[in-house]
């Protein structure tokens, strides 16, 4: 899961991160297969680690800066740098190393046409996408996805179970998400393609945060975009709507680092993350941050590695 800023706020924030390299296309000098990585790296002197702006991400990225440092790696971390369209010059240019992903709207991003959906092919796919210049590490069990949301209250007033019986009241739906939602392939695009949906109007918030919950609360949105492992659908008794047609691919959480920090030190710790790391766990560690109490992501971070022995 899940992870999105736009217009100028999303240019302005890939320039302050990026400098004057990130004006160019990271994916401009084409593709490679994994294979052609190197096999070798020398243990990087630091690691810059960064996180998209909301707090799953900021936590993940948390996890991987405190593991790293316990393995006696530098980190510096830039948190809360934007969406995707932000953050990812930055790791084609260096200004970021390393940052949490999620492999099906990864391999979207890079490859608009890319039509795998199932968990190992989308990762597979990715691995190939990718140019030579970053590399996924090892997927985690973990999967967070865009999914759309609604109220108890529509989901009985209109019996919906799935996205497709919003189809016969999209006309009076104004639909909540992200700016970057409006565009992004399983966005908007999506919707329209795999369940013909045409809203009355899209209103942009943020990524799944206060501001969508609030207004699906409310009734300002009758449906919204939130990540599965959000506790607010829980707290709140919110109806995800099935995806029959996989409008939205697997979206398993993986580190996305340059090639030449993915050292045998930083795969060895990062991986065993990955392989820790589930689902249900990545839910009740998105619940502890929203815990009244607000707990530092940090501190969040640090407890649950010291639970796995790192």
């Amino acid at each position: 899961m899940k992870r999105m800023l736009a217009g100028v706020a999303v240019i302005a924030a890939a320039f302050a991160l990026t400098g004057c390299g990130g004006s160019s296309d990271p994916l401009s000098s084409g593709s490679q297969s994994s294979g052609e990585r190197p096999t070798a790296v020398a243990k990087p002197d630091k690691v810059i680690v960064g996180s998209a702006n909301f707090p799953e991400s900021q936590l993940l990225a948390e996890i991987y800066a405190a593991a790293l440092e316990s393995k006696g790696i530098t980190v510096e971390k830039k948190l809360n740098i934007g969406n995707r369209e932000a953050y990812y010059p930055g790791l084609a240019d260096g200004s970021i190393d390393l940052i949490p992903e999620y492999t099906g709207v990864l391999l979207q991003y890079i490859d608009k046409s890319a039509t795998a959906t199932a968990a190992d092919e989308v990762y597979k796919d990715l691995q190939g996408k990718l140019p030579s210049s970053l590399t996924v590490l090892d997927k985690s069990e973990a999967e967070d996805k865009d999914a759309v949301v609604v109220t108890k209250e529509t989901a009985d007033k209109w019996g919906l179970k799935t996205i497709e019986d919003l189809k016969a009241h999209a006309g009076e739906v104004v639909f909540g998400g992200p700016p970057e939602f409006r565009t992004r392939v399983d966005g908007l695009p999506g919707l329209k393609k795999h369940y013909d949906l045409e809203f009355k109007e899209f209103k942009s918030l943020d990524a799944g945060g206060p501001l969508t919950v609030n207004a699906l609360k409310t009734g300002e949105v009758q449906a919204a975009d939130i990540f599965t492992t959000d506790p607010t659908i829980t707290v709140n008794g919110f109806v995800v709507l099935e995806d029959p047609n996989t409008n939205f691919a697997a979206q398993n959480v993986v580190p996305l680092i340059n090639s030449s920090k993915a050292s045998d030190e930083v795969k060895e710790v990062l991986n065993l993350i990955s392989q820790k790391l589930d689902t249900e766990g990545l839910t009740a560690l998105n619940a502890k941050l929203s815990a009244p109490e607000k707990p530092d992501a940090a501190t969040v971070a640090k407890e649950w590695l010291a639970s796995i022995g790192i």
